[in-house]
């Protein structure tokens, strides 16, 4: 995944970069918006974060090779959690664990297999221990891995010094449980939608 850019002016369309979106997950006590975009003949690949207390400011952009499929801001740290994956139309369940320090930019793949995992659900417990849903690592002979998958939960001290691969399979062990697929795209398109009308009816009226 690569840094795009930082904290960047867009004017009235802040969100132009992000395509159509897809799920958008906000941080209302630090007035922060993350919003993942797809682009036409594309899937949910690009990443904003964006200031929202006064007017949509776009913080950081930033690129996934997977789709994504979840996004969770830690409850007290300038953290994002970013989950993706997709199914490689064969065998493999493959995605990646992100972690976005949202004060540099940085971003660290933290599952340590070579294929990760499908991440389809976030949930920030409190502050040490992060849920995580996944898809199953491969569907040979599983009728089900569509539709179920595994939970864990990861449990870190202090999740800024987490190192990139460093969620082994020990760390992602869980129950089997359902895992519905729901489609955020109607609801992000709400929340973008919002926060674009009161700036273009500030920019008519000039």
């Amino acid at each position: 995944m690569a840094q795009f850019s930082v904290d960047r002016d867009s004017g009235d369309h802040p969100f132009s970069e992000i395509g159509d979106p897809v799920l958008a997950v906000a941080d209302k006590q630090r007035g922060l918006l993350a919003v993942a975009g797809a682009h036409e003949y594309d899937e949910a690949k690009t990443i904003g974060v964006f200031s929202v207390t006064d007017r949509a400011r776009r913080r950081w952009l930033l690129r996934s090779d997977f789709p994504v499929h979840a996004m969770a801001f830690h409850p007290s740290l300038s953290l994002l959690a970013v989950g993706s994956g997709e199914y490689d139309g064969g065998y493999h369940f493959e995605g990646e664990l992100l972690l976005v320090h949202l004060e540099t930019g940085t971003v660290l793949s933290l599952i340590e297999h070579d294929f990760g995992r499908q991440v389809l659900g976030l949930e920030w417990l409190n502050d040490r221990d992060l849920r995580v849903l996944m898809a199953p690592p491969d569907d040979w002979e599983d009728e089900e891995a569509h539709v179920e998958g595994h939970v864990a939960v990861v449990s870190r001290v202090d999740w800024t010094t987490v190192g990139a691969k460093s969620l082994t399979g020990r760390d992602l062990a869980g129950p089997r449980v359902p895992v519905p697929r729901p489609d955020g795209r109607t609801a992000a398109r709400h929340v973008v939608a919002g926060l674009m009308s009161p700036q273009k009816r500030r920019h008519h009226a000039i």
